[in-house]
C-alpha cells in the first residue's frame, strides 16, 4: 500500500470480515465491473485496476462524457485495455441484460458514479438511483465485495447530492448486514487535485487570488486522481478495508485557501495578492434563490447550486468530529505521495489539458 493509512474508525455497524475465496484468486481471474469508468475519477481507477491485472469489465454509455461529447470510438479508446460494456446505469433493467450477455460472472463491483452538476433530481438519479442499480445488478452476477467511491462532506449533510450518497451507503451497509458473504468499502475522499487548480491562469496571468473571509474558513488534505485510485484498488483484495468507511486525503498537511493562493503565488514568482469576498454575499443570493424557487421551480437547480458553492467556500474537506463539533486534520488519512505543489507546477508549466474544470467549477 502506497504512502501512511491508518482506517478511521466508523462508527457504522462492523460486520465480521467473511473468509471470500474471489481474493484466493489470480487477479487476472478477477472480473472486476466498473461503474461510472468514464467519469473523472472513473477513468483513473480502471487505468489502475487494469495496471495490476484485473480483469475489468468498464460500463458506460456510447457517448460517454459531459453532454455525450465523446463518440463510441473515442470511449473505447479511454477504455482500451477494458472489456467496454455499453449500457445504461440508470435503466436497471439494461443494465442487468448488458452483463448477462458478456456471459460472466462478477467478483467485485467498483463505482465511480457521480452527479455531475450536483443538481437535485440529477443527484437522486445517480448518486442514488444509478448507484442502487449497479449493486443490485452485480450482485446478481455474483459480486460479494462492493468498492463505493462516496465523498468526505457527507458526513455533514446539507446538499441533495450528500443525502442522496447518504442513502445509498446505509443501504450498502444493510446488504452486509443481512449477508456475511458480502462485504463493502466506502471511500470517502477529501478535494481533488483538479477542484483546486480554477485559479491557477488568474494567478499566473497578474490577477488577485479569489477567497472568502480570511481565507481561513475551511482547509482541505488534497489527494491526487492516481493515488485515489490506487486506494480504491487497494480496497478490492485488503481485508482491512472492508466493512469500514474510509475517509482518506493526501500526504502532507491540510491547506487553507490562503495557504493555497501563497503556494501558487511562490510558485510564479510574484507578490501575493488577494481579493477576500464576504462569505455573506453568497447568504444573501442563496436567500433570494430561495425565495423565487416558491415562484418559479425551474430555479430549484440555481438555489442548490448556490448551496453547493456557499458549503465548498466555507466547510473544511477534513474528518468531521461530532463530540467536539469541529473538522479534524490530524483524524484524516493520508494516503499516497503525489502533492498539491507538484499539480501546481505541472499545470503552470503544461496547462489542464486533460483535466478541464467544465460543469465541475462550481466544487
Amino acid at each position: 500500500m502506497q504512502g501512511a493509512f491508518t482506517a478511521f474508525a466508523s462508527a457504522t455497524p462492523t460486520v465480521e470480515a467473511p473468509k471470500i475465496s474471489f481474493r484466493t484468486k489470480n487477479p487476472k481471474s478477477f472480473n472486476v465491473l466498473a461503474v461510472g469508468s468514464t467519469g473523472y475519477i472513473g477513468k483513473f481507477v480502471v487505468k489502475e485496476l487494469l495496471k495490476r491485472g484485473f480483469n475489468v469489465i468498464a460500463i458506460a454509455r456510447e457517448k460517454s462524457g459531459i453532454r455525450g461529447k465523446n463518440s463510441k470510438e473515442e470511449t473505447l479508446g479511454l477504455l482500451s485495455g477494458a472489456n467496454a460494456c455499453f449500457s445504461d446505469v440508470t435503466n436497471l433493467e439494461s443494465l442487468e441484460k448488458s452483463i448477462e450477455n458478456l456471459g460472466i460472472s462478477i467478483d467485485v463491483v467498483v463505482s465511480c458514479l457521480a452527479s455531475r452538476s450536483g443538481g437535485v433530481k440529477d443527484s437522486w438519479l445517480i448518486d442514488y438511483e444509478a448507484t442502487k442499480n449497479s449493486l443490485v445488478a452485480g450482485r446478481k452476477f455474483g459480486a460479494s465485495h462492493f468498492v463505493l467511491l462516496s465523498a468526505i462532506c457527507v458526513q455533514k449533510p446539507l446538499l441533495e447530492f450528500q443525502r442522496a450518497k447518504l442513502k445509498f451507503e446505509a443501504e450498502l451497509i444493510e446488504e452486509a448486514n443481512n449477508d456475511e458473504s458480502f462485504t463493502y468499502s466506502i471511500v470517502r475522499p477529501t478535494a481533488f487535485f483538479k477542484s483546486l487548480a480554477g485559479q491557477v491562469e488568474l494567478v499566473k496571468d497578474g490577477k488577485p487570488y479569489v477567497m472568502f473571509g480570511d481565507g481561513k474558513l475551511c482547509a482541505c488534505k488534497p489527494i491526487s486522481e492516481p493515488d485515489l485510485a490506487s486506494f480504491i484498488a487497494d480496497c478490492i483484495l485488503s481485508e482491512e478495508l472492508i466493512n469500514k468507511i474510509l475517509p482518506i486525503g493526501g500526504p502532507g498537511d491540510a491547506l487553507t485557501p490562503l495557504e493555497q493562493g501563497e503556494m501558487l503565488f511562490r510558485l510564479v514568482g510574484k507578490e501575493p495578492k488577494f481579493l477576500k469576498v464576504p462569505i455573506q454575499i453568497m447568504d444573501f443570493a442563496i436567500g433570494v434563490l430561495d425565495f423565487l424557487v416558491k415562484v418559479f421551480p425551474s430555479l430549484e437547480d440555481a438555489a442548490e447550486f448556490g448551496k453547493i458553492g456557499r458549503y465548498y467556500a466555507a466547510e473544511s474537506m477534513l474528518v468531521w468530529d461530532p463530540e467536539t463539533g469541529e473538522y479534524d486534520a490530524e483524524s484524516t488519512p493520508s494516503y499516497g505521495k503525489d502533492t498539491l505543489e507538484e499539480f501546481f507546477k505541472r499545470v503552470l508549466e503544461e496547462g489542464m489539458t486533460g483535466q478541464e474544470l467544465e460543469e465541475q467549477m462550481i466544487f
